[in-house]
């Protein structure tokens, strides 16, 4: 390894800072430079025979795409896997890939057509197995979701010089280069939005290519990792494989079980010899620790490298002296706070020992008060976050200490990787056909609806969004004979005016069924949207709406869009027992614990994208409140049944 120490980064506090307004310390140097691995290679064809040898050397092959540092590439190689191709737009984790990997780690622009061309040749080429990446996911304008699920529905294929968003860059390689499996990672959000685009598109996409997809929300500390992170992945295996997800590790691993080896050091200090410095080291003492020590040279041994971080404040330590675990910003007395405690009530953190670190974030290359350390009264050094990580101590990052916490943030921890890759091998070295794609299970539905077989919720079939408020409202959960009683008069009042005009037939019907103060609720919506009646065509206005409870909003969007189908939201609903239905199909409880990511994520399975998304939706919610009742389901009449793994283990007389 070769490192130099170059100029220190800027540290000189402000002199005007005031509360509110001031200059954050920066981490002074020293600069890394880190030197190619020995088995390097500079361009495409040096590749393809550095594949070629990996594979008579009895290698399995992969790639990892937007790499960053390459945690997911460790972790990949901890798995057995070579990683021959990395690609990242950030060049001091580019670098830093370079020095720990062999083959060719590139600064390529995966937004570039051409780049994406030439990365998937060179991935198909080269024999990758398999392809990883966490690609950036950026919210999309409702006109773009329109443009794109239009294409999707009706089997186009967007231009390379359309493809400007990183995601789509990524299933580009993938449609270009066929790999047997991928792995993607990221971050929840681009699964929890309403609609779920993103990754209902992903899911689309691939199978439409052939890929049997699994998706989850993981919490990394169920694999050993020391730290509260949340991710979503995704593993897409080629010809239709089925994948299981790998067993969870059954003891957390706390903050001090990760870094309470690691010497005391204050704020601000710097070992000498620059970045070749280090701080004298002792022993690891739990297995976490000695994990994080294999592989570190013996000349090493007790040294440790990077135990560096920023100075602080005399203000910032009178705070940091008076704070335990419980502490919020709140809570510190006026004089050494800097930031309004309304806005930043956790602005300040400081980590429990014997709990796990909230989630390491690029953030902390800006300023590091979020993980106070917790026994001393600094921030975290570069090796504690990256332990954190679970980055082992011979692993160096390139650049100054800010790259470096930067490319630790932003990392796929490597131990999650190795958990995750060997799951993979596991699969495609025990090949066997999945249980069943997205598509299948959202057709079979969407067809069982349309066929009317059975009505449990007649509003799921309104021609009207105002139909379907005024007796979601009113009918919710009453006796069905009464459902379809009302119904038959409820679907005449088209919009709020008819109901308006009707008021007190609709107030006595309401009395007569004992549910007078829900038709009050109606005549005053009613009331409301009468004056505004292009509020029921705007799908976000429509959920603003005061009085209207959100979830009666998206059903009424789901139920009755609006312009074309491409054009209109598919809001992913996971109420009126659809996350019952989920459950037993899946064999996960997902309607008892995690609902809104876990559930909403099998729930999207079910339905998909294309054009049975929406009759998919709604045959779930149909079946949910008909035949899949919380107490003697009618398995034997689900369209499902045979794919269902409740009704395999309750009723298996039924297969």
């Amino acid at each position: 390894m070769h490192v130099t120490d170059r100029a220190a980064e800027p540290n000189a506090p402000d002199p005007t800072a005031r509360r509110g307004k001031y200059k954050v310390r920066l981490v002074r140097g020293p600069f890394v430079q880190l030197a190619p691995h020995p088995d390097a290679v500079t361009d495409g064809d040096q590749l393809l025979r550095y594949a070629e040898a990996s594979r008579r050397g009895g290698h399995r092959l992969a790639a990892d795409l937007f790499s960053g540092a390459g945690g997911l590439s460790l972790g990949m190689q901890n798995a057995g896997y070579r990683v021959v191709l990395a690609v990242d737009h950030y060049p001091e984790a580019v670098e830093t890939h370079r020095h720990h990997h062999g083959g060719l780690s590139v600064d390529w622009d995966l937004g570039d057509p051409a780049r994406i061309r030439e990365v998937a040749e060179l991935v198909r080429q080269a024999g990758v197995e398999l392809l990883a990446g966490g690609p950036p996911c950026q919210p999309f304008s409702k006109a773009g979701r329109s443009m794109i699920r239009h294409k999707v529905r009706h089997g186009l294929r967007d231009p390379y010089d359309e493809r400007r968003d990183l995601w789509r860059s990524f299933l580009e390689v993938i449609r270009l280069a066929r790999p047997p499996a991928v792995l993607m990672e990221n971050v929840t959000d681009m699964a929890l939005d309403k609609e779920m685009f993103i990754l209902r598109t992903m899911v689309h996409e691939l199978e439409s290519l052939g890929y049997a997809v699994e998706e989850k929300a993981v919490d990394t500390f169920r694999y050993g990792v020391p730290q509260f992170r949340q991710r979503l992945i995704l593993v897409g295996l080629r010809d239709g494989l089925a994948f299981d997800w790998p067993g969870e590790q059954p003891e957390r691993v706390t903050v001090w079980n990760a870094i309470g080896d690691l010497p005391e050091v204050e704020g601000g200090w710097r070992p000498e010899g620059g970045a070749e410095g280090w701080t004298p080291y002792d022993v690891p003492v739990t297995g976490f620790q000695k994990r994080m020590r294999e592989g570190v040279p013996e000349p090493d041994a007790h040294r440790v490298f990077d135990h560096i971080t920023r100075p602080v404040r005399d203000d910032d330590l009178r705070a940091f002296e008076m704070m335990d675990p419980t502490t919020r910003y709140s809570d510190l007395p006026d004089e050494v706070k800097r930031y309004r405690d309304d806005i930043f009530d956790d602005k300040y953190k400081r980590l429990d020992e014997n709990d796990l670190s909230r989630t390491i974030t690029a953030h902390i290359a800006k300023d590091g008060y979020w993980y106070i350390h917790p026994r001393q009264n600094r921030t975290i050094t570069v090796r504690e976050a990256a332990r954190l990580q679970t980055f082992p101590d011979w692993f160096r990052f390139a650049g100054p200490p800010s790259a470096a916490f930067k490319q630790i943030g932003n990392a796929v921890p490597p131990l999650l990787g190795e958990h995750l890759s060997r799951a993979v091998r596991g699969a495609l070295d025990l090949p066997r056909p999945a249980h069943v794609s997205t598509r299948e299970v959202a057709s079979t539905l969407a067809a069982w609806f349309a066929s009317g077989q059975v009505s449990g919720i007649p509003w799921l079939r309104a021609e009207t969004r105002w139909q379907v408020i005024q007796a979601e409202i009113l009918l919710d959960r009453a006796h069905p004979d009464v459902m379809r009683q009302v119904w038959t008069l409820l679907r005449t009042w088209r919009q709020p005016q008819d109901t308006v005009a009707a008021e007190e037939n609709l107030r006595r019907t309401g009395g007569f069924i004992s549910r007078a103060n829900r038709a009050g609720t109606v005549v005053e919506l009613a009331q409301r949207l009468a004056d505004a009646p292009r509020v029921l065509r705007d799908d976000d206005a429509l959920r603003r709406v005061p009085g209207l409870n959100e979830s009666i909003a998206d059903l009424a969007v789901l139920v009755v869009p609006t312009g074309t189908e491409d054009e209109s939201e598919e809001p992913v609903l996971v109420t009126k027992g659809v996350l019952r239905v989920a459950a037993r199909f899946s064999g996960h409880p997902v309607d008892r614990r995690n609902r809104l990511t876990d559930g909403r994520l099998e729930v999207a399975r079910m339905i998909g994208i294309d054009s049975d998304a929406r009759g998919a939706h709604l045959g779930l919610i149909e079946l949910a409140n008909t035949l899949c009742r919380p107490v003697e389901p009618l398995c034997q009449e689900c369209p499902l049944v045979k794919k269902c793994v409740g009704a395999r283990i309750d009723r298996p007389q039924l297969f």
